[in-house]
């Protein structure tokens, strides 16, 4: 896999970072909305003077410093509703640490260069002491998810395989009530992301347990079968080799997410 993608960023890095896409206004510079939230501790935010910030935030205003041809305008809202704007043309892309997993690809473009890496796990609260160590362990109790999330795609595909095995309840995607949800015995436990935790519970009120149920690239979503948007992807591709080689995008994993989770272990 490694090997492929150094393949594409050596093709990307020739290429440069691209010339502006069709439908380009008069000053040559094609205006890009961005779908993120709010709601997601030091990934996608509104900070204590009101800035939206965070990682997935920032990465993107560094690609819009690079990628002269295009200016991007954040729109903000509910993580469930990105997709939904995505496909109605409201948004051109999605920045909110999208997973790539088969289920999405059917639907949606993503770029190809990842600009981070997680691996997935059963989180519960930290006094829980129950043996576990997969969904298998789990039959009979309450999964909180955010729909149309990655997590909640694992939790509805074991399902599919096991009916009925695990109760799956929605939310609207704030860390605050997963914490809340959790502790209190409203739900048992949740699919969480291995870097996501100390980021959303910083208290340390819960923990991941069992192995890791899966492990995924981290990529930006677009329209699928879309010339302007591969573009706009392989242009943002190209823009993110540059920010992977002069250390720039490890430096903000650093910085937003505490460690460098911009490589495959």
């Amino acid at each position: 896999m490694k090997a492929v993608i150094l393949l594409i960023l050596a093709a990307l890095s020739a290429a440069g970072c691209g010339g502006a896409s069709a439908g380009e206004s008069k000053e040559g510079v094609k205006k890009i909305i961005v779908g993120t939230g709010t709601q997601f501790p030091k990934v996608a935010f509104i900070d204590e003077n009101g800035k939206l910030t965070g990682f997935d935030v920032e990465l993107v205003r560094e690609l819009d410093a690079r990628l002269p041809q295009y200016e991007f305008e954040f729109r903000t809202m509910d993580f469930s509703n990105i997709l939904l704007s995505l496909e109605t043309g409201k948004i051109d892309f999605g920045a909110h640490e999208f997973e790539k997993n088969p289920e999405r690809e059917e639907k949606y473009l993503f770029n190809k260069v990842p600009y981070a890496y997680w691996r997935n796990f059963i989180v519960v609260a930290k006094d829980n002491t129950d043996p576990i160590e997969s969904l298998d362990d789990m039959h009979g109790k309450k999964f909180l998810a955010t729909a149309t999330s990655a997590q909640a795609q694992i939790l509805e595909n074991y399902n599919k395989e096991h009916p009925g095995a695990l109760e799956i309840v929605y939310n609207n995607g704030g860390a605050n009530d997963l914490v809340t949800q959790i502790t209190t015995g409203r739900v048992d436990a949740a699919i969480g992301a291995d870097f996501s935790l100390p980021l959303i519970d910083p208290q340390g009120k819960l923990k991941t347990v069992g192995k890791p149920l899966t492990e995924a690239e981290i990529l930006f979503i677009f329209r699928k079968d879309d010339p302007e948007s591969q573009q706009l992807a392989d242009d943002i591709d190209a823009a993110l080799l540059e920010l992977r080689k002069d250390g720039t995008l490890a430096k903000l994993s650093q910085e937003w997410l505490g460690q460098d989770f911009t490589y495959e272990d």
